[in-house]
């Protein structure tokens, strides 16, 4: 394997890493502020780092010297930030009905949904053991997408879930687009445009912030969760490209899922154990 490939592969399973983070201390939150402003705070502390840490490698004259974004890159730029907007309300939402450990597990249909739209959108090529990783993944997320398989009852949180999965895919591959231009300047626009048009969804729909200790917790978490790891996948990106990013992405969910069992001490049920081999086999195939 090319050294090239390697350092890839460690920026996209780093971004994974810190992702990881977010699904099971974000449950916690969600008891202390609505879903909607969380969301607008997670990518505000995001864009927020990075601006400060834009000025420190400025001040220390440590910055690169990247492409900047141009009028060219405008509808990718918009509509990652549009997108950027309803993924984590619905990844939020569906927080609040269904538990941190399988909305950590069906994160991994962002997987599918990347590479589904990069082959028939952006024409990126897919391997055939890539196609049987996006298999067993979806079969995966279609068990936990049911509490109880023998009544079929659908859990609505699995759905909105899912949703953002979807949001996401088809942002990591405008994001792709822009890969070849700065990632620091990509990260500060998506968290400040994303996060303030989140906040002010949050505002106009009547939610409150009821705790102000809360603010400086949830924007530390967005810098960790979502800044840091957006800004290694975009490098991620730039070397392997949207669905082998998505594809190496998906040790995240395992992380998450760890960091529940401890935090929530939710013990998985026969449903959650097989659905787990299967996101592994996936996860797996699609490396």
């Amino acid at each position: 394997m090319k050294p090239q490939m390697k350092h890839g592969i460690f920026l996209a399973i780093t971004a994974a890493a810190l992702y990881a983070i977010s699904s099971p201390f974000s449950k916690v939150m969600l008891s202390f502020m609505p879903s909607t402003l969380m969301a607008g705070f997670l990518y505000l502390g995001a864009g927020l780092g990075m601006t400060l840490m834009g000025s420190f490698r400025k001040v220390s004259g440590t910055s690169k010297a990247e492409s900047r974004l141009t009028r060219k890159d405008l509808p990718f730029t918009i509509a990652m930030i549009v997108l950027d907007i309803a993924a984590p309300v619905c990844l939020l939402f569906g927080l609040t009905m269904t538990t941190a450990a399988n909305a950590s597990l069906l994160n991994n249909f962002e997987i599918v949904a990347t590479a589904i739209i990069a082959l028939v959108i952006f024409k990126e090529a897919i391997s055939t053991r890539l196609w049987f990783g996006i298999l067993f993944v979806t079969a995966s997320c279609m068990l936990l997408s049911f509490e109880d398989v023998s009544s079929l009852q659908f859990n609505s949180g699995s759905l909105f879930v899912l949703l953002a999965c979807i949001c996401w895919g088809i942002e990591n591959n405008c994001t792709r687009r822009l890969s070849s231009r700065d990632p620091l300047q990509i990260v500060m626009i998506k968290g400040l445009f994303s996060g303030s048009g989140s906040v002010v969804i949050g505002l106009i729909c009547g939610e409150q912030i009821h705790y102000l200790w809360t603010i400086p917790v949830i924007l530390l978490l967005g810098f960790v969760a979502y800044g840091l790891s957006i800004y290694f996948y975009v490098y991620a990106q730039r070397i392997l490209g949207a669905a082998r990013t998505s594809a190496y992405y998906a040790v995240a969910p395992f992380i998450g899922v760890s960091l529940s069992l401890i935090i929530f001490r939710e013990i998985p049920g026969l449903l959650f154990v097989a659905a787990l081999i299967l996101m592994i086999t996936g996860a797996w195939l699609s490396a």
